[in-house]
């Protein structure tokens, strides 16, 4: 090998290592909607996963699903409970529910000793994800949320970046993400309706720009928010030029924003958008003592980095920046490599690799600005140890 093809060795992304079982985990998939499709999608490319039993309330969705992803030997059920109650034996679930049921099934399927992958946001309330936790810990199964951004190179790279001590102490962070237009509903009004969705913009890409921030930062707990909540364009027939009839189910947030006062005396500045007339709310940008940290955003936000990131800093007396340029994806895509992370952890007996003990936190952020949207004025939280 001559020293050019040694040097460009170096320039290869290890590849991961993952864990195997000479049985196929059998997965049931509790929700058949479009997200559920994205699990089967990525089930073909898991040679130890057998997607085993589907559950959907609609009847014949499950069937129409099973056909479609060519599950052959997958059983059909008319409910979580009919499915976990039902089925011979199940390893694992993914939940791909409204939101509004998050909580619901997966409480019940860690009830009866079954791990679970649960499609983010972690539920609505946190009063849900406090009660998802309890069935966690009492269960001793992995429960892990759908955050696949942290599978992202870049995003770890936010991480390192952090925790290397470059920027110094963090005292103030601007995030968020929105789309000029970018209502979620091709698909009906699962997500604009409060009876399946609960919570709107906030739910959907929210939680992605929260958890990019605050899993960078340690997660540290929130002391008090102020919040603001909007439905302006959620609201308007016109903007459904062919379901004008949406407008009256709207009943989530399509723009928020919130003032939070972290532990270590942090600021986080953030706000999240489905439509607006802007075609961003602005970057991300970490302030510490020592640097400053500036991560682009997209034009339609849905938790990725939009461009090189740039770390503003000193050295030897001058002003300088630096560059980091984007890293590739996973071969496989980082929502392969989030159900990927999540098996391992259940064929290694491990730990969540998005773990509730965060989300947790995240949640109750979210949690948080609704009430104190609703309120009017600035709110104290706690969150109860588990």
């Amino acid at each position: 090998m001559n020293e050019k093809k040694m040097l460009d060795k170096f320039k290869e992304l290890p590849e991961e290592e993952h864990a195997t079982t000479k049985t196929k985990l059998q997965v049931g998939i509790i929700g058949t909607g479009w997200i559920a499709g994205a699990y089967a999608e990525s089930a073909k490319s898991i040679d130890d996963m057998e997607i085993c039993a589907l559950a959907d309330l609609i009847p014949g969705k499950a069937e129409q699903f099973k056909e479609k992803y060519n599950f052959e030997s997958a059983v059909c059920y008319s409910s979580h409970k009919d499915m976990i109650d039902n089925h011979p034996h199940l390893d694992a679930v993914f939940v791909c529910t409204y939101n509004r049921t998050h909580a619901e099934c997966t409480i019940y399927a860690l009830e009866h000793g079954i791990h679970v992958l649960c499609e983010k946001p972690m539920c609505v309330t946190l009063e849900e994800a406090v009660a998802m936790r309890k069935a966690e810990k009492a269960s001793g199964k992995i429960l892990s949320i759908g955050f696949q951004p942290r599978m992202d190179p870049n995003m770890k790279k936010i991480k390192e970046i952090v925790e290397s001590g470059v920027l110094g102490k963090v005292y103030y962070i601007q995030t968020g993400g929105g789309r000029r237009r970018g209502i979620p509903t091709p698909f009906g009004t699962s997500f604009i309706a409060d009876e399946t969705a609960g919570i709107g913009a906030m739910g959907d890409i929210g939680c992605y720009s929260l958890d990019m921030v605050l899993n960078a930062i340690g997660y540290p707990k929130p002391l008090t928010i102020t919040g603001y909540t909007s439905d302006f364009f959620g609201k308007r027939p016109d903007y459904y030029p062919k379901h004008p009839e949406y407008a009256e189910a709207f009943s989530v947030e399509d723009f928020a924003a919130g003032f939070i006062r972290l532990e270590g005396d942090i600021i986080l500045d953030f706000r999240i958008s489905w439509a607006m007339n802007l075609d961003t709310p602005g970057d991300t940008i970490i302030l510490g003592t020592k640097g400053g940290l500036r991560i682009p955003s997209t034009e339609c936000w849905n938790g990725s980095v939009g461009g090189a990131m740039t770390l503003y800093s000193e050295m030897a007396g001058s002003q300088v920046q630096t560059e980091f340029p984007i890293i590739p994806p996973p071969k496989d895509g980082v929502f392969c490599e989030k159900i990927r992370a999540f098996l391992d952890a259940v064929i290694l007996n491990g730990k969540s690799p998005i773990p509730t003990e965060q989300i947790i936190i995240n949640q109750a952020i979210i949690d948080g600005i609704v009430r104190s949207a609703k309120l009017g004025k600035e709110i104290s939280v706690e969150i109860p140890e588990v």
